[in-house]
C-alpha cells in the first residue's frame, strides 16, 4: 500500500467575502482573488497528495463553519484548522456545538494569528490559557503561528500545557531573507524537551527568503535545524499554498522539500510526508490507512 501524503497546510479564500485580507496588495496583490478546491486540486494529482489540512485565514467563526462545511464536501480536505476565540467564557460550548455538527469530525485543531497580537505574550494571558484548556479538553491541537517576538510565549506555553498537542506553523517563520539563522535557532532549539507533544511544520519558508532569488540551499539549515530538535517524528510537509506562490509554484515547494531531506531513510520521508500529519492532526479516515 503506498503511504499517503497529507499537505498539512494549505488555505482558501474569496477577498469578496467580506474576511480580513487587507494583506492582499503590494508584493501580495496576485493572491488577491478566490481560491477554491477547484484551484488546488490539479496540483494535488500531479503530486499524488492524499489528502489536506485546511487552515483558517482570519479569525472569524463564520469561516471555521464553512469550512469543516467545505471539508465535508470535498474529498481531498482531510482536517480543518478553525479559529475560535480562545477568550470567550462559552468557548466550550462552540467547541461542543461545532463537534456535533454534521461536519464536526473535520474540525481537528484551532489556531488564532498571535502575531498580528499587538502583545507578544498575549497566549500567557489567563483568559486565553483558560481558552486553551478547553481546546485540550475538546481534544483538539493547537496550532502555533507566531514570528520571533511571539516564539518565547509559544516555548512557554507548551511547557505549562504538556498535555496538549501543538503544532508550530511555518518553523516560527525565521527572517531567512536576512540571514536571521542564529537569533531564530537559539529560540527553536528550546522545544526540544517538548517534542513529544509538540510538532513543527516544514512550511512557509519560500516566503521568507528572497522570492526572486532563493535556492534549496538557503532552506537546508533551517530544515536541517528543525529535524535535529524535533526529530523526524514530529515535522510535517506542508505547501501554504496559496501564499506560497509569490515564491514558488505549488511543485516546486514539494520538490526543495524532498531536495532538503534526501539524505533521510525512506520510512523517515514518508513520516514527514504524510503519517506524522495524519498522527498529530489524528486525520479521519486516515489512522486506520497509516496503522
Amino acid at each position: 500500500m503506498t503511504s499517503p501524503i497529507i499537505d498539512s497546510h494549505h488555505h482558501f479564500w474569496d477577498p469578496a467575502s467580506g474576511g480580513d485580507y487587507g494583506w492582499l496588495s503590494g508584493p501580495f496583490e496576485p493572491l488577491n482573488r478566490i481560491f477554491e478546491p477547484a484551484d488546488l486540486r490539479p496540483s494535488l494529482e500531479k503530486n499524488g497528495i492524499t489528502g489536506t489540512v485546511l487552515v483558517q485565514t482570519w479569525n472569524d467563526l463564520g469561516e471555521t463553519w464553512d469550512f469543516i462545511k467545505t471539508a465535508g464536501e470535498t474529498d481531498f480536505v482531510a482536517g480543518v484548522l478553525g479559529w475560535v476565540d480562545l477568550t470567550d467564557d462559552k468557548l466550550a460550548q462552540t467547541l461542543a456545538d461545532l463537534q456535533a455538527s454534521p461536519y464536526g469530525k473535520w474540525l481537528v485543531g484551532v489556531r488564532h494569528l498571535i502575531q498580528t497580537e499587538s502583545d507578544p505574550n498575549w497566549l500567557l494571558r489567563p483568559d486565553v490559557k483558560k481558552g486553551l484548556g478547553a481546546v485540550a479538553e475538546a481534544g483538539l491541537v493547537y496550532d502555533l503561528v507566531p514570528n520571533l517576538p511571539q516564539l518565547p510565549s509559544c516555548i512557554s506555553t507548551v511547557e505549562a500545557f504538556p498535555d496538549t498537542r501543538f503544532v508550530l506553523d511555518h518553523i516560527s517563520k525565521p527572517e531567512i531573507r536576512n540571514n536571521g539563522f542564529e537569533e531564530w535557532a537559539g529560540l527553536i532549539r528550546k522545544f526540544r524537551g517538548q517534542r513529544d507533544h509538540v510538532w513543527c511544520k516544514l512550511s512557509g519558508m519560500v516566503t521568507e527568503a528572497n522570492w526572486q532569488t532563493w535556492t534549496s540551499d538557503d532552506l537546508k539549515p533551517y530544515v536541517h535545524e528543525v529535524l535535529e530538535v524535533f526529530g523526524t517524528d514530529r515535522c510535517m510537509f506542508g505547501t501554504d499554498w496559496p501564499v506560497c506562490l509569490v515564491a514558488a509554484s505549488y511543485d516546486r515547494v514539494v520538490e526543495v522539500l524532498q531536495e532538503c531531506i534526501k539524505d533521510l531513510t525512506d520510512a523517515e520521508r514518508r513520516k514527514i510526508f504524510g503519517l506524522n500529519a495524519i498522527e498529530a492532526y489524528r486525520l479521519p479516515g486516515f489512522q486506520e490507512r497509516a496503522a
